[in-house]
Parts: structure tokens; C-alpha cells; sequence
């Protein structure tokens, strides 16, 4: 195909999804019509062996946005040095992007936006005490090395969040004070929030959307639960009153992991500070309460930019591999159904290997598995039935004894296509019937329900591909 034609389609492309992701930030009556789909995959897409063909992966599984962590201390000039660098560290040319810049590059190419997380570990020299990389970073070295990042990558990222799961010792510390077990990680991130604020606008992008959050879904004795921490992020007290000291954050969305357990999506979690993917309407009411202090803008958007769910060889945390793909399309619908979700996600193309480091402690130090296996493939490669779940999501919801309700989406789908519902008894794939989707992929439809009765689509692409999704059982109401 010509040069010109593909730099026109692509110029084309750049403009349509920035246009879409700018959206984002002003909340919709029916979030579902624009939500976005991103993906995230740090350990393929940072490899420049295997960053193209990951990234064509994505595409066909027909997602075109990015969530991308970078970790500071990974790109810092000394950054395992206790002496800070005599360095002007607000010029992007002090740092080591490396595989950053190739990867945002090549998602700038396809026309993809990018929402970006920046993270501790910190440098060294960042911190406090200059002991670790986690504990007390700088708020002032931050907001230089934001006007530094917001410099190199200014045309690059969509939007801008802070911080990944800064409720989590392997991110930010201290989470709890020594005497009497206080959170106190919230005040910490607070400042560093604002820092990023400051350093952004000193980059010339202050207009670019700016996310807060990116919390872990559960509390522990070590990780503070997600709403204990929005409390004390947004000084609040647990009856949602706000000190008269403490000014609105300036955000524009709440990021959040909200990663269930191996129960499913339904999944309730005794501890009301908690927030997983069943219990959404927790976040959404802390943050209506919280604006109704004064304390962050009025009906806040949320981004669940970090999602999956875990699956066996991993039988202490994961479900069977048909269970995953089935509880990540229940996932799904949530977020679809839910007018303050603005975006959805998958994590990981690929499992983590048997061998690599996890997020420590609590349960995971007992699996034998310590990183996450919520993959579309196995660590080898090979396929899941989530793979081909997540290009055709399809749910079917129990309405009364004998009927169902079914909704699903073709992933790929640029406009309005043709899908066909099929079930199966005790024999071979019936049809049920073939209907149109919406433009944005999506459909619904009714259909008999028969105990034991398994459902799945079809649906053949433009170039003649024909793909069928995982098959799935109906689940109740809840």
C-alpha cells in the first residue's frame, strides 16, 4: 500500500481516538458509548523481540488503546545512589527512557492513545531517609521530574494518572504508622498528586486529563483498604466531612483495580473499605459524598484501567480456564452497564512465568505462582479460551425459570456487523439466530433457558476470518 495513503489512515486514526479520549473526561449520561478498552502488557510490549507482534495481537483482538506503568527509579539518572545527580532535572535529556520511548512511539504510529501511570519506585536519592526506593519519595523531586516527563512525552499520552496502587507497600511506604496502626499512606499521596499537578502544568500540558487513584481493590494488614484511603487522600473523615485546611483535588477521574477473587465477579468483601468489581457503587457514592464536602469535581468518572482475572495452573488464586473467560465477560457487562465507568481493561497478553517476583505477602506468598496468570495465554503461549472470549464477550443472565437474557460484543467491530448466537444440549452447536449488533459491537437478545445449556457466537470478519468465542453457561441475576 502507498506511503501516503497508510500516513493518511494513520493521521486519521491519531485524530479520531484523541478526540475520543478527550472525551472521556466530561462524564456521559450512558458511559458505555464511549467507553474505551485498554490494554496493558509491561512484559511483551517492553521487549523489543516481541513488542511488534504483541502489538498486532492487541489489534486483532481489536483494542487500539494503551495503559503503560512507568516506574521512576526505572528511567532516573543514579537512581540507586543515596546523592542526588548535579543535573537539570527537569530536561528529558538526563533520563534513560529506553523501551518507554519505543513503545509510546509505536503506539503513536498505530494511532493509539496511551494512558500513562507514573509510579514509584522512586530513586534512592527521592526518598526521605535515602534507605529504599518506596518510602516518603519527594514531592518536590516529583513535580521535577513530572515537568521532565510531561516534556518528552507531551504529544504521546492521552491521559496522565498517579501513582500505581499507591495503597500498596510495594509502591509507596509507609501504608501504616508503627504505633497504633493509622493509615497513613493517603496523606502521603496527596502531596505527591499535587506535585504531579504542579509539574505537569510547568510542562505546558496542565490541560491534559489527570487521573488519581490507581488503588488495589482489598485492605490487609499491610495494604489500606481503597476507601480508608481516599478518605485520608482527600482529608475526610470517615463520615465524609473535609477539613476546612484542606483545598478540592484537582482530578479528573478516580482510577481503580478492581480485581475480584476466584468467587467471581459478584463477589462481595465483608470489609465496606473494600472495592471490587461487584461492589462499584461503594467507589462511586464515596466519591458523590466526597464531592458533596468539596473535596474532588461532582460525579466522577472512573477508569478501570487494571483488570483481569486470575486462572489455573494457578489453583490457589485462579479459576478454570472456561471460568475465566466467562467471570472477565460477566466483568465486562458491569462496567459496560455502570455510566461512570469511562474505561475498561484487560492485563496481560501473556501469564507471568512460574518464576517471576510478585507483589509479595498475604496469600501470594503461599501460591506457587507469585506474579499474575490472568493472561489471555498461558506463559507458553499457548491459548486460553479467554483469548477468544475476549474478542466476542458474551454473557447470558438468568430471567425467571425458563428464560435468559444474552448480551455480548464483537471486540473488533468498526460498525454495525452480523453475529450468530448458537447453543448446545447434550449434542453438536445449534443456531439460535443471527442478528446486527449496534455500531460499537454490541448486542442483546432473549433466548429459552435449559439447565445445563451452553452458549456461544460467531462471527466472521471482514476478510473472511471466522472466529467463535469461548462458550459460556448462564448465571444468575445478582
Amino acid at each position: 500500500m502507498a506511503f501516503l495513503l497508510l500516513m493518511s489512515r494513520a493521521l486519521c486514526r491519531i485524530l479520531l481516538t484523541a478526540a475520543a479520549f478527550a472525551a472521556l473526561v466530561v462524564t456521559p449520561a450512558h458511559a458505555s458509548s464511549t467507553q474505551l478498552q485498554t490494554f496493558e502488557a509491561p512484559r511483551d510490549l517492553l521487549d523489543p523481540a516481541t513488542r511488534p507482534a504483541a502489538l498486532d495481537q492487541i489489534d486483532s483482538l481489536g483494542t487500539h488503546a494503551l495503559r503503560v506503568v512507568l516506574y521512576w527509579r526505572s528511567v532516573a539518572p543514579s537512581a540507586t545512589s543515596r546523592t542526588k545527580p548535579t543535573v537539570d532535572l527537569t530536561d528529558p535529556a538526563n533520563y534513560a527512557w529506553g523501551e518507554y520511548d519505543a513503545l509510546l512511539a509505536a503506539a503513536k504510529d498505530r494511532g493509539w492513545p496511551v494512558l500513562l501511570t507514573v509510579s514509584g519506585p522512586v530513586p534512592k536519592w527521592a526518598t526521605k531517609s535515602r534507605k529504599d526506593y518506596v518510602t516518603y519519595p519527594s514531592a518536590k523531586e516529583f513535580q521535577t521530574f513530572m515537568t521532565a516527563l510531561g516534556r518528552h512525552y507531551a504529544d504521546q499520552v492521552s491521559i496522565w494518572s498517579v501513582w500505581n496502587e499507591p495503597n500498596h507497600p510495594d509502591f509507596l511506604m509507609p501504608q501504616y504508622t508503627k504505633k497504633g496502626h493509622h493509615p497513613v499512606s493517603g496523606k502521603t499521596y496527596r502531596r505527591l498528586f499535587l506535585a504531579a499537578w504542579r509539574g505537569l502544568r510547568a510542562s505546558g500540558n496542565g490541560r491534559d486529563p489527570l487521573l488519581m487513584g490507581e488503588t488495589a481493590p482489598r485492605g490487609t494488614g499491610k495494604v489500606v483498604a481503597p476507601l480508608a484511603f481516599l478518605r485520608q487522600a482527600l482529608c475526610l473523615d470517615s463520615s465524609y466531612r473535609r477539613a476546612r485546611t484542606c483545598a478540592n483535588l484537582p482530578a479528573d477521574g478516580y482510577a481503580h483495580h478492581s480485581y475480584s477473587t476466584r468467587e467471581g465477579p459478584f463477589f462481595v468483601p465483608p470489609n465496606r473499605d473494600d472495592v471490587t468489581m461487584g461492589v462499584l457503587r461503594r467507589l462511586t457514592r464515596a466519591l458523590d459524598l466526597a464531592a458533596r464536602a468539596g473535596a474532588v469535581r461532582s460525579r466522577m468518572p472512573l477508569y478501570l484501567d487494571e483488570f483481569g482475572v486470575q486462572s489455573y495452573p494457578d489453583k490457589l488464586l485462579g479459576v478454570p480456564l472456561a471460568k475465566q473467560a466467562e467471570y472477565y465477560a460477566i466483568s465486562e457487562k458491569l462496567a459496560y452497564d455502570n455510566p461512570r465507568v469511562l474505561s475498561f481493561s484487560q492485563y496481560l497478553l501473556r501469564d507471568d512465568p512460574k518464576n517471576s517476583k510478585g507483589s509479595g505477602g498475604g496469600i501470594l506468598a503461599q501460591s506457587a505462582f507469585p506474579g499474575f496468570e490472568s493472561g489471555l495465554e498461558m506463559a507458553n503461549g499457548r491459548r486460553k479460551p479467554a483469548y477468544d472470549g475476549y474478542r466476542l464477550p458474551l454473557t447470558v443472565t438468568e430471567r425467571g425459570s425458563r428464560s435468559a437474557v444474552i448480551w455480548g460484543r464483537v471486540r473488533p467491530a468498526t460498525a454495525a456487523t452480523s453475529v450468530t448466537i448458537q447453543y448446545r444440549d447434550k449434542g453438536g452447536w445449534r443456531t439460535l439466530r443471527t442478528l446486527q449488533t449496534a455500531a460499537n459491537g454490541t448486542f442483546a437478545t432473549s433466548a429459552e433457558r435449559r439447565d445445563g445449556r451452553r452458549w456461544r457466537v460467531l462471527w466472521t470478519a471482514p476478510d473472511g476470518t471466522a472466529h467463535h468465542g469461548a462458550s459460556t453457561r448462564a448465571y444468575p441475576k445478582v
